[in-house]
């Protein structure tokens, strides 16, 4: 009995029982077929249960071997990956002409690197833009206003623009000739920043100064750059509609695509309804996900008075660009009247309610006159919207008024009208 079992245990086994048995020998008589196996084991050097136990310690140990060699390479393995992680971690000495040289330690712990200068500069040339034609339009309206009050204003913010503007520029140049250590790059931005909050808040309380002079509708929404956190958001909801029309005064040159004008949003249907051109596809309206593509030019930086038209009894639909019919359709989301309680956001597409923007489908532009009608308007009310020749109709639903716009991300309001921008 035992002769097999060391048989079926010897590759097992292998050299650490060689070792263990060194010069043992084990004697194996023969045994009769009808004689007494016990008593033939007796004959040997050892009893049956004897050797049998030896060899289950033996076959314990190796085991127990096994394990150790196993924690072992995890252990191993353990202060490899750590030594990996610290010698990443450390500062790298490459060789130079006859000295060594610091390279940049690899980040690896997650944190931001170092903003590239050109970065820096792009970043800071898009908001003196946005901040420049800001200015631009406060003094296109002291032109239109003669009042002392408003000359005021003007030469006011013309000194303060100048001054900080040349300070703001002195950091760049110096940011751009590489002037600037890394100990004191963080110091020199945080004051650009301060000087840039500090224009925008002073062009911003002119801009405030401007709404006692004009009427309520007479203003616009400009985005001056694709982003995810620049928007205007409607603060009533659109009713139950079985019909719509939506009209709008705006102006783009955006390219790829200028964007998404609105977006509306309800529980469980992010596109319930949106106007967009996105990339190098034409302007399309969406209804309940579904879509029509709409037959619009207008991504030429001029100003062009657009409306879109619904029904849902068979789903008609029909699209006006400056008070012409340029296109009409059916089976646009037949049947589905557009639901209650939403969202309704300007210059952004919602992913979510009331959010998920992506830069990408930013609006980029300006956009006046955004009105909403629960009902199909006539050709002629169209046509009247688009040529200022008859009195404004202002929309049942959502009416363009200052008081029911808020605007957050930077989206700025100066003063529009429509009709100026026919002459």
């Amino acid at each position: 009995r035992l002769l097999p079992l060391l048989l079926l245990l010897g590759p097992a086994l292998g050299p650490a029982l060689a070792q263990s048995l060194g010069q043992t020998r084990f004697v194996c008589p023969s045994v009769p077929l009808d004689g007494d196996v016990c008593a033939a084991s007796a004959l040997g050097t050892g009893s049956a249960e004897e050797l049998k136990g030896t060899v289950l310690q033996l076959r314990e140990t190796v085991l127990q071997q096994k394990e150790t060699i196993m924690n072992q390479k995890e252990t191993i393995r353990e202060l490899t990956a750590k030594l990996g992680r610290c010698e990443s971690q450390s500062v790298l000495e490459l060789p130079g002409e006859g000295k060594g040289r610091k390279g940049f330690s690899k980040n690896t712990m997650g944190d931001l690197s170092r903003p590239a200068a050109a970065e820096t500069l792009s970043q800071l040339g898009q908001t003196l833009q946005s901040l420049k034609t800001r200015l631009e339009n406060l003094e296109q309206f002291s032109r239109m206003n003669s009042s002392s009050q408003t000359n005021n204003l003007k030469d006011i913010l013309q000194n303060k623009i100048d001054d900080l503007e040349k300070q703001v520029l002195s950091r760049v140049n110096s940011l751009e000739e590489g002037k600037l250590s890394p100990r004191n790059e963080s110091e020199e931005r945080g004051k650009i920043e301060s000087t840039l909050t500090s224009l925008h808040q002073r062009i911003s309380d002119l801009e405030k100064g401007q709404k006692d002079n004009r009427p309520p509708d007479r203003f616009q929404l400009t985005f001056p750059m694709r982003t995810n956190y620049m928007y205007a958001k409607v603060k009533k909801s659109l009713p139950e509609m079985y019909a719509f029309s939506i009209c709008m005064w705006i102006k783009s040159s955006a390219s790829p695509g200028m964007g998404t004008p609105f977006s509306y949003a309800v529980p469980g249907q992010a596109n319930e309804l949106v106007l967009i051109e996105w990339g190098n596809n034409p302007m399309e309206i969406l209804i309940n996900d579904k879509v029509a593509k709409l037959p619009f030019t207008i991504n030429d930086g001029k100003w062009h008075h657009i409306c879109v038209t619904w029904t849902t009894r068979d789903g008609v639909w029909e699209a006006y660009q400056d008070g012409t019919q340029t296109g009409n359709g059916e089976n646009l989301a037949p049947y589905h009247p557009i639901k209650p309680q939403g969202v309704l956001v300007l210059g952004q597409e919602q992913d979510t309610l009331g959010g998920g923007f992506d830069a990408t489908q930013a609006f980029v532009g300006e956009l006046a006159h955004f009105n909403v009608w629960d009902r199909k308007l006539s050709p002629g009310e169209v046509y009247g919207l688009a040529t200022c020749s008859s009195k404004a109709l202002a929309g049942n639903v959502i009416a363009w008024a200052e008081a029911n716009i808020d605007i957050y991300g930077g989206a700025t309001k100066w003063t529009f009208e429509a009709c100026r921008q026919l002459n």
